[in-house]
């Protein structure tokens, strides 16, 4: 397979999945549970996270393609491994943040996630060096996730056991 369609494969499926797990999560702005959060100074407004994800997530798949493509390559199936176990964790964190409002579990997810990223980036160096570079944007955007996680840990102690009313109308 041509790396065209490698790319023109991966990077939908990749979109879709990281979009679907967070709508499951009911992430973002529109949570109830995270609107009642202190936020960081830092945090951006929530349009920002659509944006970059939209934007990792096409970097992300488009280096996957990469080594998908890059047959016989040494490391390449490691490298796929790599990324699968990464992507996949990466995918269950809003889960565990939006939906089961686990702040310091989900901290401590985006470590581990960014670990395996940074194993995954080197592995994607030694079969497609662009591939790797495309990772970079995407370990910078994990540290910052990380330090937004980690604030909003420290400025909402008990956010696990926080419960918001239910949303009322009137009739």
């Amino acid at each position: 397979m041509s790396l065209l369609r490698w790319i023109l494969f991966v990077v939908p499926i990749t979109i879709l999945l990281g979009f679907t797990f967070s709508q499951f999560a009911n992430s973002g702005e529109e949570n109830r549970w995270f609107q009642a959060l202190a936020k960081p100074a830092a945090q951006p407004p929530g349009w920002v996270f659509g944006a970059a994800w939209a934007l990792l997530y096409t970097m992300m798949g488009t280096a996957f393609a990469m080594v998908l493509h890059a047959r016989g390559a040494p490391l390449r199936g490691p490298a796929v491994i790599l990324y699968l176990v990464q992507y996949a964790l990466n995918l269950f964190w809003p889960i565990l943040f939006f939906g089961m409002h686990q702040v310091a579990a989900a901290f401590w997810l985006l470590v581990i996630i960014f670990l395996l990223a940074l194993a995954t980036t080197l592995t994607f160096g030694r079969v497609r060096k662009a591939a790797a570079w495309l990772m970079v944007p995407y370990l910078a955007w994990l540290c910052f996730a990380a330090i937004l996680n980690k604030q909003i840990d420290w400025l909402n102690p008990g956010a696990e056991t926080l419960v918001v009313p239910a949303a009322r109308t009137q009739i």
